[in-house]
């Protein structure tokens, strides 16, 4: 964490205030600490407790070791170019708190335990169709996945190249997904509310934010966009789901062997993706016509087609969800006694109980002599 004064401090409480859509007066009353004081604290010109602080951090919803550290150019650009007054939305919040957890994980642990394969500088953004196919392509080189093989697992897939994905139920009505670039990586939050197949989706076009490497997004409705980079991102995260070589033959297969409808079962569920994806994606290749696509977004998998066909039913990205990577590294922190168990269960998002973290390691006589000396 930096070293900062007064004023800087101050600062960095009223803008975390205005973003929780807070008044001074507000959070005067939520804090227990009149307005005036409030006031002084946020100009600089009254010092400020650690006791009093924690109490702001807790009220705006951050974590007090977000006033001491620089926030990331890329929250700072979308910040400013959101304005002044606007409050953060739930998503905004959210993402910007994984953002500093990833981050505090990052600075912790040593470097030899990050990713490998960065991607080291950004891919061309796609302005056409055959542009996104072809990203496509370089992504799934980059996942180190064939040409024609499903993307299993697509959270722990992105990890190995620095995108790590969480998601959070947050609901309808809301994004689908958000994605942030950190100053090594990025951080990308998918709304667990949404079924599997939307989820993957969504987090595939986050992907491609990532490899074009776009500072903040997010997203809404994803599949629905048109005309603009997000539809052609749609079309590449389609194109990862869904490659093209062996897809037509697959289809051609299975439609010979059982009909339409169980070869789009049977499809969905060997790529893990949605109804509406799967007939969208026969359709722009050209692999089915528009009445045979309008029947596909009708079907549903029934659980006759799973014990009949032996179908995979996919868990991917369900509820609260982290990455294995950051737990990993969470444990390896706690092992290493560099944050406290408490810390630990709350980056871990309450998925561990107390009795889940590593045990607490028996210090030597030795050791404990350095204590008492």
């Amino acid at each position: 964490m930096d070293e900062i004064n007064a004023t800087t401090l101050g600062a960095r409480i009223r803008e975390a205030r205005e973003r929780a859509g807070l008044k001074q007066g507000d959070l005067s009353s939520l804090v227990a600490l009149d307005r005036t004081a409030v006031s002084k604290i946020e100009a600089g010109t009254r010092k400020i407790t650690a006791l009093e602080l924690s109490g702001i951090a807790r009220v705006i919803g951050v974590r007090m070791s977000s006033f001491f550290s620089e926030p990331l150019p890329a929250l700072v650009s979308h910040r400013s170019s959101q304005g002044l007054e606007t409050v953060d939305s739930k998503i905004d919040h959210l993402l910007a708190g994984l953002a500093a957890d990833v981050e505090l994980v990052q600075s912790l642990e040593a470097s030899e335990s990050h990713s490998q394969r960065l991607v080291k500088t950004p891919l061309a953004r796609p302005v056409s169709n055959a542009a996104a196919e072809d990203l496509a392509d370089t992504a799934r080189h980059l996942l180190d996945l064939g040409r024609t093989e499903p993307v299993h697992e697509l959270a722990n897939r992105v990890a190995a190249i620095g995108l790590s994905a969480f998601s959070l139920d947050l609901g309808v009505d809301t994004a689908d997904a958000g994605t942030i670039l950190l100053r090594t990586g990025g951080v990308s939050l998918v709304n667990s509310y949404n079924k599997v197949g939307k989820r993957r989706l969504a987090l595939a076009h986050e992907l491609g934010h990532y490899l074009v490497a776009d500072d903040y997004t997010i997203d809404w409705r994803i599949s629905e966009h048109s005309g603009d980079i997000e539809a052609t991102l749609d079309r590449f995260a389609r194109a990862l789901l869904l490659p093209k070589r062996g897809l037509r033959g697959l289809w051609e297969e299975n439609y010979e062997a059982h009909g339409s409808r169980e070869a789009a079962v049977i499809l969905a569920s060997e790529f893990r993706v949605d109804m509406a994806t799967l007939a969208r994606r026969l359709r722009e290749l050209e692999i089915v016509d528009s009445e045979v696509a309008a029947f596909i977004r009708t079907v549903s998998t029934t659980r006759a087609d799973i014990v009949e066909f032996g179908l995979n039913v996919p868990t991917e990205m369900e509820a609260t969800s982290l990455p294995v990577t950051f737990q990993k590294g969470v444990l390896r922190l706690v092992r290493e006694e560099k944050i406290s168990r408490e810390r630990a269960l709350g980056l871990l998002q309450n998925t561990f109980d107390e009795e889940d973290l590593p045990p607490l390691r028996t210090r030597r006589e030795d050791e404990l002599w350095k204590f008492v000396s």
